[in-house]
């Protein structure tokens, strides 16, 4: 069977996403993606931002077997396995000595991890995942290091746009522990981290993309 899972959001918003990564990324590094769901965003960020190496990852089983698949189809050398990672551990998997089997061909004194990815995870979890991911960031993130963040926020207490109030209702009828999240609070846990704004870029359907910094 087939394990490959499709985020319909993927196909549009994949190539807006890239023009900001190549502009953000350091170079020469490793990229960790938190959260990586289906795996769609990995298997079209690998190849065109080597020679970074991007590590994709994910707590959900299902998650880990749709990105091993999409893998698979479009193979690229610079794109790790999925690496089992909640953001809400106390230890990543990238931090334990050893490194997970899925990962032992990772120098990451060669090519640390000076970049972190998450996409479409703060509005569809617990806020103790996004409390979880600026941790995480503070511990992996050398100085200079980036953080980037893109969804739907809420901005001064107000939503964007009506969509996006309509798609808060939606998510708090799943699960009322989701939500899209106020830009303000999310800004203020990643200064709580040690983390530095550093710029918001409007994106399409009305996200947004949003980059911190390790200073």
């Amino acid at each position: 069977m087939d394990a490959r899972q499709y985020a319909p959001a993927t196909q549009r918003n994949r190539e807006p996403i890239l023009d900001i990564l190549r502009q953000v990324l350091p170079p020469a590094c490793s990229v960790l993606e938190i959260s990586s769901g289906t795996g769609e965003h990995a298997v079209f960020f690998a190849p065109r931002l080597a020679p970074r190496l991007w590590l994709p990852s994910d707590p959900n089983p299902q998650a880990l077997a749709s990105i091993a698949a999409w893998r698979q189809e479009c193979p690229a050398p610079n794109l790790y396995p999925p690496i089992a990672l909640d953001a809400r551990d106390a230890v990543w998997a990238v931090e334990q000595t050893p490194l997970p089997e899925v990962l032992r061909g990772l120098d990451v004194t060669q090519t640390p991890i000076r970049a972190i990815v998450n996409i479409n995870m703060i509005h569809i979890s617990p806020w103790s995942a996004t409390l979880g991911l600026m941790a995480g960031a503070d511990r992996l993130l050398p100085s200079g290091g980036v953080l980037y963040l893109y969804g739907p926020y809420r901005r001064e207490g107000r939503h964007t746009a009506p969509s996006n109030a309509a798609f808060d209702q939606s998510l708090q009828m799943q699960n009322p522990e989701w939500g899209v999240r106020d830009l303000e609070a999310v800004m203020k846990a990643a200064e709580a981290a040690g983390l530095a704004f550093t710029r918001i870029w409007e994106m399409p359907a009305n996200n947004l993309s949003v980059v911190f910094q390790k200073p």
